[in-house]
C-alpha cells in the first residue's frame, strides 16, 4: 500500500504501540489478586485524571452507556431536568432522559454555536423545580466547546446537579471536577484516552452521590452504588473487559509520565495547526469560537460532495476522518487531532484534506497552509497558559 493510514476521526483514534502490546497479554482472573493490583493503581490515576478525590468507576459499556447511568442513578422519573441541545449528542442526553420518564426542559442552541451563561440563568431561573443541567463539555457533533466552567459556578449555588458529557474533551482538555464544581463526569474509552471503544467512566461529586443514595434503583446493570462499593474492593461490579483496563492503566501512566499540562499543552497546538491552516485554505470552520480542542470541523460550500471529499482523502493518501451528522451529512468534515496523534499525522491530513478538496472541485485559497499551521502550532506551544 502507497501509504500508510491514518485515523483522524473523533474516535476510536490510533493505539500506541506499548498500549496494543500489554493489551497482548495473557489473560487473569478480574476476581483474582492480579487484577486488583491493576485496579489499585488506577483509581489513582482516574482520580488524576478527572481532578477529583471521588472514586471514578470503570464499566464495561460505550460513552452512550455511561451517559445512561448517570441519568437512572441520579434521577428519578418525574423530575425535571434542562437538557442543552446544540448538537447529536445534547440531543442524546434529552432521549435518554426521555426514556428514563424525565420531564425535559431543552435549550436549543444552533448547531455550531455554545450555550451562554445567560441563557443557562434565564431556563434555570424559569424552571427553579429543575433537578438537573445536562451539558457536553465538547459537543463532538460540531466541534464546539460549551463553557462548562461558568456554567458551573451558577449550578453550584442551586439545588440541582450539574452533569457533563467530557466524552471527547476528557484527556485532551482541562475539565477537573472537583476545582470547577462538576457533579458528574462521564468518558469514554476510544477518543483521548488512546484505546479501542467498550470502556465508559464516570465519576460523582459527593453532593451528586448524596442524591444517588436517594434514587429508587432503575437499572440492574447500571447500579453506581454498588460500583462505588466494588471500586472500594479494588473490583467492578459485574464481568470487566480485563485487556481494556490493563490498557486504560498502561494509557494513564503515559499520561503522569508526561504530565496532564503537557498534554494539554500538546493538544491545544495541535488545535492551533488545524484551525490556522483550515481558514488560509479558505474554508469555513463551523465552530468559529468556542471551539473543542482535539477536533475541527469544517463546514464545506455549495458543490463540494462531503461523502466523495472523505472516500478520496481515504483511497488516495491513507487518511481517514469523519463527515457531518444529520443535517450535516455530506455538508461537513470532521477532522480528529486527539490521543495519539501528533503533528505530522495532523499534516498529513490536512493535505490530504486540501487536494481531496481540490479534487472535488473547491478552490484553495492559500498554498502555504501547511507552513502557517505549523508556525500558529509552535506558537502555541511555547504560549500555552492552561486555559480553556
Amino acid at each position: 500500500m502507497l501509504n500508510k493510514p491514518r485515523l483522524l476521526t473523533p474516535g476510536p483514534t490510533p493505539l500506541p504501540e506499548q498500549i496494543r502490546l500489554v493489551m497482548a497479554q495473557d489473560m487473569i482472573h478480574h476476581r483474582k489478586a492480579a487484577f486488583k493490583h491493576v485496579m489499585a493503581e488506577l483509581q489513582e490515576r482516574l482520580q488524576m485524571l478527572f481532578g477529583t478525590s471521588q472514586p471514578v468507576m470503570s464499566l464495561a459499556c460505550s460513552g452512550t452507556g455511561v451517559m445512561t447511568a448517570a441519568v437512572t442513578n441520579l434521577f428519578a422519573p418525574g423530575e425535571k431536568v434542562i437538557v442543552v441541545d446544540g448538537g447529536k449528542f445534547g440531543e442524546r442526553w434529552a432521549k435518554i432522559a426521555k426514556g428514563h420518564g424525565l420531564e425535559i426542559v431543552t435549550l436549543s442552541v444552533a448547531w455550531g454555536t455554545a450555550v451562554t451563561t445567560a441563557e443557562v440563568e434565564a431556563a434555570l431561573d424559569a424552571h427553579p423545580d429543575a433537578r438537573g443541567l445536562f451539558v457536553q463539555n465538547s459537543e463532538t457533533s460540531t466541534g464546539v466547546l460549551h463553557p462548562v466552567r461558568e456554567l458551573a459556578a451558577i449550578t453550584r449555588t442551586r439545588d440541582l446537579l450539574f452533569v457533563v458529557d467530557g466524552i471527547s474533551s476528557v484527556g485532551i482538555s482541562p475539565c477537573p471536577m472537583d476545582a470547577w464544581g462538576i457533579d458528574c463526569l462521564v468518558t469514554g474509552s476510544q477518543k483521548g484516552l488512546m484505546l479501542p471503544p467498550g470502556l465508559g467512566l464516570i465519576a460523582l461529586s459527593e453532593r451528586a452521590w448524596n442524591k444517588a443514595e436517594t434514587v429508587p434503583p432503575a437499572c440492574f446493570y447500571f447500579n453506581l452504588l454498588s460500583e462505588r462499593a466494588n471500586v472500594q474492593k479494588n473490583q467492578t461490579l459485574f464481568t470487566t473487559p480485563v485487556s481494556l483496563i490493563i490498557g486504560l492503566n498502561e494509557s494513564l501512566k503515559m499520561f503522569m509520565d508526561a504530565g496532564l499540562e503537557t498534554v494539554y499543552r500538546k493538544q491545544w497546538a495541535l488545535t492551533m495547526l488545524a484551525r490556522t491552516a483550515v481558514k488560509e485554505m479558505g474554508l469555513e470552520l463551523l465552530a468559529p469560537d468556542h471551539f473543542t480542542w482535539g477536533l475541527t470541523s469544517v463546514r464545506l460550500p455549495e458543490g463540494v460532495d462531503g461523502g466523495k471529499l472523505l472516500e478520496i482523502a481515504a483511497d488516495r493518501f491513507g487518511v481517514i476522518m469523519a463527515g457531518g451528522q444529520d443535517h450535516l451529512k455530506g455538508r461537513a468534515v470532521r477532522i480528529g487531532h486527539m490521543g495519539w496523534v501528533d503533528w505530522a499525522d495532523l499534516a498529513a491530513g490536512l493535505h490530504a484534506l486540501a487536494e481531496s478538496f481540490r479534487a472535488c472541485g473547491g478552490y484553495i485559497g492559500s498554498r502555504d497552509y501547511l507552513e502557517k499551521g505549523l508556525q500558529a502550532y509552535h506558537e502555541a506551544l511555547l504560549t500555552y497558559d492552561g486555559t480553556v
